[in-house]
């Protein structure tokens, strides 16, 4: 397959030069809305739950991270490293002056936003060291000390906020500023507390794996062992670099396979507008030097994402990056987010802070795994089943794992608890109705749509040529003040993987009558695309060729697709294929056989697999004709057993 049909430049062509402009772009346009001062950057768009004036405060400071990543790849010399100099230390003058019109929000209060900011700037100012804080007068240090320590004292977000305070009171204590030890170290214990094994992180309680695994997780605490070398925790530092680097070395044998052959992330978790701060653990394992990456597979992997959003769009025509995936897209945002807070994707270019002599500047560039071959990787510490195929350069996300339940979430958050994902498709984002976008979904007799809570993983098996990964729930109740379990309710999900094709099997325990509705990936673009429904397949294609289709195999009554315009990050006209059925009370089973690809389908014809069910046994017939067998336990609406309804085998 040619690097024409994956997607795939031959070459990305950003070498260190083309990310230093890039970095400059940005840059620039940002500058444009600078206040008089420099202390302030209001971006053009939404404003955030915190108010203007903390979204001003967000414009400085990620700005300024990228600006001292630029200052500090460039060793602060050359015309653009000493213009930023310059505006950035007036900026830090005016904003940490609490006299100054200008000044920045405080961090006085647990949990506040200014509080994120803080780490930038600590690491800003860390990483900038000898040309701007040295340089800086002793009023100006002596304010920004003062700011900064407002940090004493408080407590964060239990999740990757905590490390926000561990960074910002080490630095404090590099300049010899009063900081307290416990605060700094509970962050990094919390963190311990989070590990999953095998490089993974949920981040805070709960399940909430996504892309703060690499460009907080992992990042930070390899930072702050940097920033407290020398210090009083030089050697708390030594011993956590050893376990940080060993972490990172083993979460980036994963991560790459996550990437799709035209650079495109997974696009799965939250804060997905920081777009390419997901390349930050491949350069964070280069500086570390813990990554099992060869160089020029580390430049191929994270300047492939850059370039794969500079050339859809972001930074957009302005200079700006948008909140959104490519173009603006407010529908897949936070209410924490405002104009700046893309501004983090500052992170996909820690690779500046690498000389132009390092290795993964001069070595040729690696093919991803995917662009090699067809991958198939199950990651038994996130319940995650991974499916990559060479010809279209797509990697699927079968999602076991991962729910965004915790901190105070029952789940059902449309990034985290869909049974796929994709570096091709993005979650069907509708306000006004529930449709089933990979995932099953269940309606009582009141016609109520049940909510999918916290999910409990049931690992899965591997076989020569596919993989499975299963998990459990318990549907949610809707209700004023909150979600109530409705006890009445189970579904088992499972998946298998061989090619190009997902086998989905439900066992769901329901009173009769309930509906039982499934969607498969849903595809977006520019222009709408084309849907076809057939005896055997629900299809929906992309004017770029790629296909989403959906066949039942078992259980269901009809198939079809939906269609929807501005619910999608891919563009404005979405189509969804579904499934439906009526449950028939008790634990009943369902299959289909969902694909979503870069190469034709027939719809005329069969699915590759079928499905056959016994009172004990459901088996899986795949096209090569290898079996796979799932043991089927039936169960009469009781949910008090908690062991599985299916399980699989090899044959």
């Amino acid at each position: 397959m040619t690097a024409e049909r994956t997607g795939r430049p031959a070459d990305t062509g950003w070498d260190r030069a083309r990310c230093e402009r890039a970095a400059d772009t940005l840059l620039h346009a940002a500058a444009r809305h600078a206040s008089p001062s420099h202390a302030r950057i209001a971006l053009p768009g939404r404003t955030s739950w915190s108010g203007p004036d903390s979204d001003a405060l967000e414009g400085f400071a990620r700005t300024f991270l990228l600006a001292a990543l630029r200052i500090a790849g460039a060793r602060g010399s050359g015309p653009e490293a000493s213009a930023l100099l310059d505006r950035y230390a007036a900026g830090l003058a005016a904003g940490a002056d609490p006299d100054h019109p200008e000044a920045w929000p405080r961090i006085d209060a647990d949990r506040g936003q200014p509080m994120v900011e803080a780490a930038s700037l600590a690491l800003g100012l860390h990483l900038t060291r000898p040309w701007l804080w040295d340089a800086l007068a002793p009023r100006t240090r002596a304010h920004l000390v003062d700011w900064l320590s407002g940090f004493l004292g408080r407590h964060t977000v239990p999740n990757n906020w905590m490390l926000f305070q561990t960074l910002a009171e080490e630095f404090l204590s590099s300049v010899g500023a009063d900081h307290h030890h416990d605060e700094i170290v509970r962050g990094l214990d919390a963190l311990d507390g989070w590990y999953l094994g095998d490089g993974w992180y949920t981040d805070g309680d709960g399940r909430r794996i996504d892309h703060y695994n690499g460009w907080a997780l992992h990042l930070y605490p390899l930072l702050w062992t940097r920033m407290a070398h020398g210090g009083p925790r030089a050697a708390l530092a030594a011993d956590r670099a050893v376990v940080h680097r060993e972490r990172l070395h083993r979460f980036l044998t994963d991560y790459v396979h996550l990437i799709g052959a035209d650079g495109a992330p997974l696009h799965q978790g939250r804060s997905l507008t920081y777009r390419h701060a997901a390349a930050a653990p491949l350069w964070t394992g280069a500086l570390f030097d813990c990554t099992p990456l060869a160089p020029g597979l580390t430049r191929r992997a994270a300047t492939g994402m850059l370039r794969h959003f500079a050339e859809r769009g972001a930074p957009d025509t302005a200079g700006l990056l948008p909140l959104g995936w490519y173009d603006a897209f407010l529908p897949m945002t936070q209410p924490y987010s405002g104009p700046a807070s893309p501004y983090w994707a500052a992170k996909g270019f820690l690779g500046l802070l690498l000389p132009a002599t390092h290795p993964v500047w001069t070595a040729p560039e690696e093919p991803l795994p995917v662009e090699r071959a067809d991958t198939l990787r199950r990651l038994p510490s996130a319940h995650w089943l991974v499916q990559g195929t060479a010809a279209d350069g797509i990697v699927r996300l079968h999602n076991h794992g991962s729910d965004g339940a915790g901190l105070g979430s029952a789940g059902d958050d449309p990034f985290y608890a869909r049974l796929a994902y994709s570096t091709a498709t993005g979650p069907w984002l509708e306000a006004t109705e529930h449709r089933p976008d990979n995932q099953l979904v269940l309606t009582d007799g009141d016609g109520t749509t049940l909510r999918r809570g916290p999910l409990t993983p049931l690992g899965g098996i591997d076989g020569p040529t596919w993989s499975t990964a299963g998990s459990r729930h318990t549907p949610l109740r809707p209700a004023p003040g909150g979600p109530v379990p409705e006890p009445r309710a189970r579904v088992e999900s499972h998946t298998l993987a061989h090619g190009r094709i997902e086998v989905r099997l439900h066992a769901v325990t329901a009173p009769a009558g309930w509906q039982v509705r499934e969607g498969g990936h849903p595809l977006a673009a520019t222009d709408p695309p084309t849907s076809t429904v057939t005896p055997h397949w629900a299809t929906a294609t992309r004017p770029d060729g790629t296909v989403s289709a959906l066949a039942p195999l078992h259980g269901y009554a009809q198939h079809e697709v939906s269609r929807a315009e501005h619910v999608h990050a891919w563009g404005r006209y979405a189509v969804l294929p579904h499934l439906t059925a009526v449950h028939p009370g008790g634990t009943a089973l369902y299959a289909s056989c969902a694909m979503l690809s870069g190469e034709p389908l027939d719809p005329e014809a069969a699915p590759p697999v079928t499905v056959t069910v016994h009172d004990t046994a459901v088996e899986v017939h795949l096209a090569d004709g290898t079996p796979v067998r799932f043991t089927f336990t039936r169960r009469d609406g009781s949910l008090e057993a908690d062991g599985p309804l299916l399980s699989p085998s090899a044959g």
